[in-house]
Formats: structure tokens, C-alpha cells, sequence
């Protein structure tokens, strides 16, 4: 079986992007493309967390928590061991300990084509892990210190864009059930794919842009580019299973975990952190880690969650 079309969208845009085409999509367009998945995504979440909340939901969604803490700090050391100045080490940790929307817009596509469900609430996790990793790698930096403008960046963490569609959509979803929001349902059935393969052929423009960067931080920002998904999404299949979710809910953790951020942790770490370089976080997670995951990662984190299975575990 060959690439997902949508996927090849993407490798069109990176092809595009390194032959210096003038192909680019207006950027009105890429924010209408973005607010349809975010929005997609929490309706089709909100709608499936209205029947199946349950108090083992909740212990789940506490389990995730807790990954969304664990993972920069994990980032945090390997960046460090990799002899990255502390506040650049902490800016990277956190893309890392959050998630990647359009990644995992890319795996429920996969799983769809592949026939294999999974736990329809997952979009919840999505939310859940988007947040704690911004304050970890604000305190991992500069611990709590008074020059922090805690009000201004709450607002940029819980009001942002990708949130408050997220948790917007989530709790429309919720509130009008499966019934009432049959009209909208073209949002997270016929309209996802041909929308999301828009959404990353401008994002293949874009991570084409960001390869540059690594002639000048070199080999340890591509070795940890391409260690931190693998060890993400071990951590997170592991975390899938003992948590009883099933082989595409377990794939779907693996990927959440091996993603990074690339939209609402950079406008946090812009306020937070000001002294650190941005490009280093861009390049790594949406010019390396990013590709990785949608071009080879997915299907490998869906291997690894039938291995764990296969075990016993």
C-alpha cells in the first residue's frame, strides 16, 4: 500500500518548497484551513465524550496530564545532555511536551483508511496536553521568577487559537450530541481529508524553509529531533496500554506524545522566553520531526502498539 494521498500533499509542498516554487497558499486560506481541523477535531471529540464520559475517562485523562509534565522534562535533559544553553534547552522541551494538531489530524486520517478505530475521545487528550508542557518549560528556564508576566501568557495558553477551537468545539459537541450536530457533520467526515491535505500541502511549503537552519545548529539538533519522537512515542504507547486503551487508541498516544507543537507553544515561548531562539524550536519541530512523523513515524508507532499487544502488555 502506497503513501495516503493527503500524505503526499505533503511531500508535493516540500518538493515545492526546496525548487523555490512560487506556489504558496494565501494566508487567509491556511488560517481557514486550521480553524476547520481544530474546529473538527473538538466537535467530533465533543460528540463522542457526551456518551462515553466515565469516571475511567477521567483517570485516563489524569494519566495524560501527568505525560504532558514528564515529556519536556525528559526533552529538557536529553537537550541538556546534547549541551544546549538552558533557556534554549527549555523553549525546545516544551514544543516537545505539547502536541502537534495537524500530526494528529494525520494519524486519524491513517487509522481511517486502515480500518482500525480507537477511542473516539482522544481529541480530549489533544487539549489536555497542550497546556502543562508551556509551564513546565517556563519554570524548567527561569523557575518562578517575579519577571514573568503570568497574566499575559495565562491568556496566550488558555485563550489562544488552537485551545479555544479545541475546547470550543469539545464542548459544543458535548452539549449537542450526536443527534443535533448531524448537519455539521461534513466537518469531521467528507470535508476532513480534502481540508487536511490543504492544510499540509502548506505545511510541507513551510517545513521546506526550515531545513536551512540546520547548517547552522548541526547534527545534535537533527539527532534530537529524531530521538525525542522515538522515545515520546515509546513512552506513550507504554502509557496507552496500562491504561487499557485499545490498539488505535494506544497507536493514536503513541503519535500525541512523539508530535511537537509548532502553533501555540511558539506564541507562548515568544512572551516567556524572548531571549530564545526561535529557529532552533521551528527547525526541529516542524522541519525534522514533523516529516518524520508523517512520513515514517505514524506507521511505525502502529507497529510498536501491535508489538506491546502481541507481549501481553
Amino acid at each position: 500500500m502506497g503513501l495516503d494521498p493527503v500524505v503526499l500533499f505533503f511531500v508535493f509542498g516540500v518538493c515545492a518548497g526546496l525548487l523555490k516554487s512560487e506556489l504558496k497558499l494565501p494566508p487567509a486560506l491556511y488560517e481557514t484551513l486550521s480553524i476547520i481541523l481544530l474546529l473538527a477535531i473538538g466537535l467530533h471529540g465533543g460528540v463522542e465524550l457526551a456518551a462515553q464520559a466515565s469516571l475511567q475517562l477521567l483517570g485516563q485523562a489524569a494519566w495524560v496530564l501527568a505525560l504532558g509534565i514528564g515529556l519536556p522534562v525528559l526533552a529538557f535533559a536529553v537537550l541538556r545532555l546534547l549541551r544546549f544553553d538552558r533557556v534554549n534547552a527549555a523553549a525546545v522541551a516544551a514544543h516537545y511536551g505539547s502536541v502537534s494538531a495537524g500530526t494528529f489530524a494525520v494519524v486519524v486520517a491513517y487509522m481511517l483508511a486502515k480500518g482500525i478505530t480507537f477511542e473516539s475521545y482522544m481529541p480530549l487528550f489533544v487539549a489536555i496536553l497542550e497546556i502543562p508542557a508551556i509551564l513546565v518549560g517556563i519554570l524548567l528556564a527561569k523557575g518562578i521568577a517575579r519577571d514573568t508576566h503570568w497574566g499575559e501568557l495565562g491568556r496566550e495558553i488558555f485563550l489562544g487559537k488552537s485551545i479555544m477551537l479545541l475546547i470550543g468545539g469539545l464542548i459544543i459537541g458535548a452539549v449537542a450530541g450526536k443527534e443535533a450536530i448531524k448537519p455539521l457533520e461534513p466537518f469531521y467526515t467528507s470535508m476532513f481529508k480534502p481540508v487536511l491535505a490543504l492544510f499540509l500541502l502548506e505545511m510541507g511549503l513551510i517545513a521546506s524553509g526550515q531545513l536551512g537552519a540546520l547548517r547552522q545548529f548541526g547534527l545534535r539538533l537533527l539527532g534530537f529531533a529524531l530521538l525525542m519522537p522515538l522515545l515520546g512515542a515509546l513512552i506513550g504507547a507504554l502509557l496507552g496500554r496500562f491504561i487499557g486503551l485499545s490498539l488505535g487508541g494506544t497507536a493514536v498516544l503513541a503519535t500525541l506524545a512523539a508530535s511537537a507543537s509548532y502553533i501555540a507553544v511558539p506564541a507562548a515561548m515568544r512572551l516567556a522566553l524572548p531571549q530564545a531562539n526561535p529557529s532552533l524550536s521551528l527547525t526541529a519541530s516542524l522541519g525534522i520531526t514533523f516529516p518524520f512523523n508523517i512520513l515514517v513515524g505514524i506507521p511505525l508507532y502502529l507497529a510498536l502498539s501491535e508489538r506491546l499487544i502481541a507481549w501481553g502488555l
